[in-house]
């Protein structure tokens, strides 16, 4: 959640008119400030499957958990496309709509609510299959319907953007559904097979971008700098993620699954405040993120106006925004800020069960 932020806030606030992963204008640092926030969507969807799966261990049965799972998920795919969207644009102008991160959530829980009813090794293979083989699938052409499952584009002509395609989202959500059985281990046995699990993965990643063929659209090539270099090389497809995207984030996240197994501390006491509220800080981590961006904008032009990054950022004038390390600076902020709404948000999740607390 917090580096999560980090990608947010810099778009709002960067005087950068160019994306981070075009290495011919890009620094290592930008492009680095931008990779670290990859783990984000593949983490939300592993543990949001991992949660599924913990749920229904607890005594849950199938009817309830997809009952559960499309209520749910519906609501997600509706909060991105109002709530969510009215904070990223600080208008009411909701078409044409752009699907991101939470409708890809959403829909993946509806599919989840017919898969819980299958075996869990079906559920596993069937995962399996479709992260490593879906690039396969990439010269298929587009159409409204592959726009929804595997290629960004308009679904909807001028009316709906798919940011966040489903295929092969769905998969790694799955992934973690199956995943959840592993907590059920005693903890050495479950924090080694993570730890493996991880370190394989990772392993795999290095191999088949090192191949330079199947499983990334675009190779890696030498640039003018060793770090450039180095940086083409991690520079995997998110939209849709590829084979070479899901290796290179998954590893690491099976691996750090396994390293803070169990630890507690100050920091991680400080963390678990967003992670027990991550829809919560999604939204409101948006409207924070933008009113700060107008704050900056006002200061350094005397301009009282809107920030659409996602809309229209070709629109803000040439001298918005701040450099890099005014980005953390920002982004700092944002999380400083965040961090009392969420721990009382969390705190009242606590202390009531009222049902639509449930989907928050």
């Amino acid at each position: 959640m917090v580096l999560m932020a980090l990608d947010h806030v810099r778009d709002y606030v960067t005087n950068q008119r160019f994306r981070p992963e075009d290495l011919s204008r890009s620094t290592a640092a930008l492009f680095a400030t931008r990779w670290v926030t990859h783990f984000c969507a593949p983490g939300f969807s592993l543990l949001a499957g991992v949660g599924i799966g913990l749920w229904m261990r607890r005594g849950r049965s199938a009817a309830e958990a997809s009952r559960f799972l499309v209520t749910r998920g519906l609501w997600l795919v509706l909060l991105d496309v109002t709530v969510s969207a009215i904070g990223w644009q600080f208008g009411f102008r909701l078409i044409p709509a752009y699907a991101l991160v939470i409708w890809a959530l959403g829909w993946s829980m509806v599919v989840m609510a017919a898969l819980v009813h299958l075996p869990r090794a079906v559920v596993a293979v069937g995962a399996l299959v479709t992260i490593v083989g879906h690039n396969l699938l990439d010269g298929v052409p587009q159409s409204p319907l592959w726009n929804i499952l595997h290629v960004p584009g308009f679904a909807i002509p001028g009316k709906l953007f798919i940011a966040y395609p489903l295929v092969p989202w769905v998969a790694v959500m799955a992934l973690g559904y199956v995943f959840a059985d592993v907590y059920a281990w005693e903890a050495p046995r479950r924090r080694r097979f993570l730890l493996v699990a991880g370190l394989l993965t990772t392993a795999a990643f290095v191999v088949v971008r090192w191949l330079n063929g199947y499983g990334n659209p675009f190779p890696w090539s030498a640039q003018r700098s060793p770090a450039l270099t180095v940086a083409s090389f991690l520079n995997a497809m998110k939209y849709p993620p590829s084979l070479d995207f899901l290796l290179m984030t998954l590893g690491p996240i099976l691996v750090a699954l396994a390293l803070v197994d169990g630890k507690r501390s100050r920091l991680t006491d400080w963390l678990s405040v967003y992670g027990r509220v991550p829809l919560f800080y999604y939204i409101v981590h948006v409207y924070l993120a933008h009113a700060l961006a107008i704050v900056l904008i006002l200061v350094q032009g005397g301009e009282l106006r809107r920030i659409p990054v996602v809309t229209d950022p070709g629109s803000l004038p040439s001298w918005y925004g701040v450099p890099l390390p005014g980005v953390y600076v920002a982004w700092a902020i944002v999380v400083a800020v965040m961090y009392l709404p969420c721990r009382w948000y969390a705190d009242l999740k606590a202390r009531r069960s009222d049902w639509w607390l449930r989907y928050t």
